[in-house]
């Protein structure tokens, strides 16, 4: 081999190692900032308003007591004249063919609201049933406009905030406002999600639910 074969051979080498080393900087940095992404995920899934006077203070169903003591804490600092209730479908049908009555988790909504300063005659349970967070979304802005109110508060837990407003944004618009807000005594860390179960499911349920809403909702649940 001659010189100029040799000068050959070290340049595609030398080019080599580059291509090398740039195709590992490259996994390095997609690595960092997935795992910057991953770290900052459950921050980013936290998304409330400030809060406004409102038509009524809504409990979107689910976490029971907190959403609910949270509705009750706001309807005590004069929020919102009224405290609407949603429901989900409960395995009624079931129970009753095995002779056990079923109340709803609403029924125990309403009790801890009562039993937190709530009136009961200020306390309104919305129909129809709502199997998710865009079927109530549907229900609480017919109810809100049917009333003839602007504004309405929605409590829910904290990782579920992001996706409410955008469900809301969607399906809703900016006819009628919602003030998105989350119950304080939510025990969701939202800087260190991954460190238990819980709330790394919780994470994990909310960025799968904002991509199936960015994808036109083609899952929807079981008839």
């Amino acid at each position: 081999m001659d010189a100029s074969q040799n000068r050959d051979a070290s340049r595609r080498r030398r080019a080599c190692c580059r291509a090398l080393a740039g195709l590992l900087i490259c996994i390095l940095l997609l690595c960092t900032a997935g795992g910057v992404a991953a770290w900052r995920a459950g921050s980013w899934l936290v998304r409330e308003d400030p809060l406004d006077k409102a038509r009524a203070i809504v409990v979107l169903s689910g976490r029971m007591p907190l959403r609910a003591e949270e509705a009750a804490a706001l309807y005590r600092a004069a929020w919102a004249p009224e405290v609407w209730i949603t429901h989900a479908p409960g395995p009624a049908a079931e129970l009753e063919a095995l002779g056990i009555p079923y109340v709803g988790e609403e029924f125990y909504t309403a009790r801890v609201l009562m039993r937190l300063g709530v009136p009961a005659d200020a306390i309104r349970r919305l129909e129809p049933e709502a199997a998710n967070t865009a079927e109530e979304v549907d229900v609480i802005a017919k109810q809100l406009r049917e009333s003839g109110g602007r504004t309405v508060i929605l409590v829910t837990t904290k990782a579920h905030t992001r996706r409410v407003h955008n469900l809301w944004e969607k399906r809703v618009g900016t006819e009628v406002r919602a003030v998105v807000r989350a119950a304080q005594k939510d025990p969701f860390d939202a800087d260190h999600w991954w460190r238990n179960t819980r709330d790394a499911l919780e994470a994990v349920r909310e960025l799968l639910g904002l991509a199936n809403l960015k994808a036109g909702l083609p899952l929807r649940p079981r008839s």
